[in-house]
């Protein structure tokens, strides 16, 4: 075990929690050379710092924490020199690779000097080469995760991750000032939830609907964060205007050397990296440099409101994922731009042209990750993929799914009435696209179950599947859940007038089944009263009277009568 080294601004009892970033590692593991004294600034995780010290046989780590360096010290031994203390209390001579990807917040004590941004990273640039390779964070206060949070700034940092809460107006908020403030020319990549990061340049250029800014969509998508609105909304505001840039969660700036790939993506299990050329993005994916791969599989997080009879399990396979992508927008951006404008023809003409472009296959489809490349359309970077080849329809119809969840449950505007939501919607798209109703049969054609009803349910089981490999958050926005409660008052207003129609209804029927009652009871006295008299009639003497005079007068041969009744009283 090597000694730890403790100097001013130590914090105990304490620790600064991290997370692994695959992604962040991919990048790191592109840009730091090794065989060089390095030194690792403020808290990393312990696959990023293992990584490091593999490089390099001369490694020393900064840690505020004593407790955490404690416990570095007794797992890496003798490969690491490690220090407990504050960035303003190490005394050391320059190193020649510098690590700070956490940024220069977590790098002061509570007995430090309240050191401005712009001082510490003094701080750190004395205590690197004049040609050091240098890989400094920076969390950046203008995010849009930071605008849409509805947590109140007091309750997004706890007393677990104690920070100095002053402002500080030489801290850069912005990637231009962040450049500027760097005394190193330096290369910046937009970090989005460190699970993709962006160069700058590339993100500055990115429009709705392109590969980075869906990327960029799904990063932020996937950070558990009670949000305002929906974020994809504000992305595609932010990339509209040019400025997708300027709302990542953080930058990362590279000096000394320069990374090879515009993009940086955890995908799944691996890493997916990009670059962008003339015909598209060329792309790669390979697995994880450092730390423990993420589970994929079935999907064991069904859509919410849907009864699934049983869950599918999907495959991470690279080999799906092109090599290269076209840079068009996403079919997604396209489908929702013409809902919006209420061009159904529009649409269903796209819907068409997607039929007929869908064919069987293992690759799931997502309207948001196929690209519109001129008259046809091509796959985009996902690699989640079924185990045997599917259907097409069922492909058509995990797609159309998806797409109708993405867009009613983000309440975007559309031509279609509310009654005709959910699988009779996704039935009408699987018709646009091509997938055939049964011909009816007289007789029991009204009986007949369109032949999409299949194909829907096992669209359903796909984008579940999807979704619980994606692993995105439960939580719901605040603009989505007044909507939702909106809609729920609408309907109870409206129910409460059907329920009001019905009570009217059954009250007048109640009043008409009275009266008739009244009269049945009425005409069951009358009846009463007329049996018995017609009983006392048959009775009397009179009625047997009228009987016989009845049955005399029908004999119309009294002659033959006499003869034949003398006979028998003669016989007798």
């Amino acid at each position: 075990m090597s000694d730890l080294q403790v100097v001013l601004g130590e914090m105990q009892p304490w620790t600064d929690r991290t997370d692994h970033h695959p992604a962040l590692a991919a990048l790191l593991a592109d840009v730091l050379p090794g065989n060089r004294r390095t030194l690792i600034v403020g808290p990393h995780s312990r696959a990023l710092i293992s990584a490091v010290s593999e490089r390099t046989s001369d490694a020393t780590v900064l840690l505020r924490s004593v407790s955490d360096a404690e416990e570095l010290a007794a797992e890496f031994g003798d490969r690491l020199q490690v220090v407990a203390g504050a960035l303003d209390g190490l005394r050391s001579e320059p190193f020649e690779v510098v690590l700070a990807a956490d940024g220069l917040d977590r790098v002061l004590g509570y007995d430090s000097e309240s050191l401005s941004w712009s001082e510490r990273l003094a701080a750190v640039s004395a205590l690197a080469t004049p040609d050091a390779v240098v890989v400094l964070g920076l969390e950046n206060e203008f995010s849009l995760l930071n605008l849409l949070d509805r947590r109140p700034p007091h309750e997004r940092h706890g007393d677990d991750d104690w920070r100095p809460l002053h402002d500080d107006p030489t801290r850069p908020v912005s990637a231009d000032q962040f450049i500027s403030a760097l005394p190193w020319t330096a290369q910046v990549y937009a970090d989005f939830g460190s699970r993709t990061f962006v160069a700058a340049e590339v993100a500055a250029a990115a429009r709705p609907g392109e590969l980075p800014t869906r990327l960029a969509t799904d990063a932020l998508e996937a950070v558990d964060v009670p949000l305002l609105s929906p974020i994809a909304d504000g992305v595609d505001s932010a990339a509209r205007a040019g400025l997708l840039a300027a709302i990542p969660t953080g930058w990362l700036a590279i000096t000394g050397t320069h990374a090879e790939h515009d993009l940086y993506v955890e995908t799944g299990p691996a890493i997916l990296t990009a670059n962008q050329g003339t015909s598209g993005w060329q792309t790669t994916i390979g697995t994880p440099t450092t730390g423990p791969a993420p589970t994929t599989g079935a999907a064991d997080a069904p859509v919410a409101g849907n009864d699934l009879p049983s869950p599918t399990t999907l495959d991470f396979d690279a080999g799906v994922v092109p090599a290269v992508v076209p840079g068009g927008v996403s079919v997604e951006s396209v489908l929702l731009r013409l809902a919006a404008a209420e061009d159904v023809p529009g649409f269903r003409k796209l819907a068409a042209r997607l039929g007929e472009w869908a064919t069987e296959s293992r690759v799931v489809l997502r309207w948001d990750d196929v690209v519109v490349d001129g008259d046809t359309f091509a796959y985009g970077v996902s690699p989640w993929a079924t185990a045997e080849r599917t259907d097409r329809a069922d492909l058509l119809a995990a797609a159309w799914y998806r797409f109708h969840d993405r867009m009613i449950g983000q309440h975007r505007r559309h031509p279609w009435p509310p009654w005709m939501l959910g699988d009779d919607l996704v039935s009408t798209w699987l018709g646009m696209s091509g997938v055939e109703l049964p011909e009816p049969v007289q007789a029991t054609s009204p009986d007949t179950p369109p032949a999409s009803e299949e194909h829907v349910a096992r669209g359903k089981e796909l984008a579940a599947a999807l979704a619980g490999v994606l692993q995105l958050p439960d939580s719901v926005d605040v603009r989505t859940e007044l909507a939702d409660a909106q809609r729920a008052r609408q309907e109870l207003f409206e129910l409460k007038g059907h329920v009001y129609g019905l009570e009217r209804t059954l009250g007048f029927r109640n009043k008409a089944m009275k009266t008739r009652e009244n009269r049945i009871r009425e005409l069951r006295i009358q009846l009463q009263k007329v049996t018995a008299a017609h009983d006392r009639i048959r009775g009397s003497r009179t009625y047997a009277l009228s009987r016989v005079v009845f049955h005399a007068a029908q004999v119309r041969k009294p002659r033959v009568v006499a003869r034949k009744l003398s006979r028998r009283l003669r016989r007798r």
